[in-house]
């Protein structure tokens, strides 16, 4: 068997102990609550690919600490909202009557990386119940970021972001950037604006059976998070450490200051 490496790879293969090193450098820490985005190809050639970095974080986090990544299912959703590629509209009751309903040991990432879909369905891990924005975690307070996720509000007061928050835990960006910061979200909600509503729906298990259930939540927007997050770093550096992972940047956020920042910011710019 052959594999074709890509012409910038890293100049040696990043391990499960490269990782390891480069994210103490950075200061991740035993016993800590992580909440991280990643991107594989951005580390460079990982030997062993996304379990690779998995194994790296819970060594480094270690089991009385907290790994928690978002496992986002998005094609579980409202068909007629769907861009990326749009439906006709003769499918959307077909969709709606057909899809499957989510499953949290079943149900496959869509648009949150390889790292994020590996660690999901590693022994362990929790994952909470939202049939589009769930959140999985593994380690010492891994139920207690995933239980009890709100199928309204889903990233707002009763989501995993907001437990993380509780736990003082940090973003931990791998070859990503704020334009995915899922965290700026329950900033979102906390800011004294008015972001209007949006009808969202998505098939789900209800007493063992499935249907198609709707409900209300805000209407995200993302748009201005490469900004925010960039002030962010710009005005509270005390809060942000950047460094490498592989050849991959990366940075590690204290979530607490980072949302509270955002709230403000959103006041201020939106």
């Amino acid at each position: 068997m052959s594999e074709t490496l890509p012409e910038d790879r890293s100049p040696e293969p990043v391990t499960v102990e490269s990782i390891g090193t480069d994210l103490r450098n950075l200061g991740v820490e035993p016993g800590g609550t992580v909440l991280a985005h990643g991107s594989l190809s951005s580390l460079g050639w990982v030997c062993g690919g996304a379990p690779a970095v998995v194994d790296a974080l819970q060594r480094v986090v270690g089991a009385d600490g907290t790994v928690v990544m978002p496992t986002h299912s998005a094609g579980n959703s409202e068909p007629s909202r769907w861009e990326n590629p749009p439906v006709t509209e003769e499918w959307y009751e077909t969709i709606r009557e057909t899809m499957p309903p989510y499953r949290p040991d079943v149900t496959p990432t869509r648009g949150v990386g390889a790292v994020a879909e590996c660690f999901r369905s590693c022994p362990g891990v929790s994952r909470s119940d939202h049939p589009q924005h769930s959140f999985a975690a593994w380690g010492a307070d891994a139920d207690f970021v995933t239980d009890g996720h709100s199928l309204d509000r889903s990233l707002g007061e009763e989501s995993p972001l907001a437990r993380v928050y509780d736990l003082a835990g940090d973003v931990l960006f791998l070859g990503t950037t704020h334009a995915t910061n899922t965290s700026l979200h329950l900033a979102e909600y906390r800011a004294d604006l008015d972001p209007g509503t949006e009808t969202q729906g998505g098939a789900v298990l209800v007493d063992g059976e499935r249907e198609w259930v709707e409900w209300t939540d805000i209407a995200f927007d993302d748009g201005d998070f490469p900004e925010c997050g960039a002030a962010f770093e710009r005005e509270r550096p005390d809060a942000a450490e950047r460094g490498t992972v592989g050849v991959g940047d990366a940075t590690l956020m204290a979530q607490r200051e980072l949302v509270d920042f955002g709230v403000e910011w959103f006041e201020a710019n939106r």
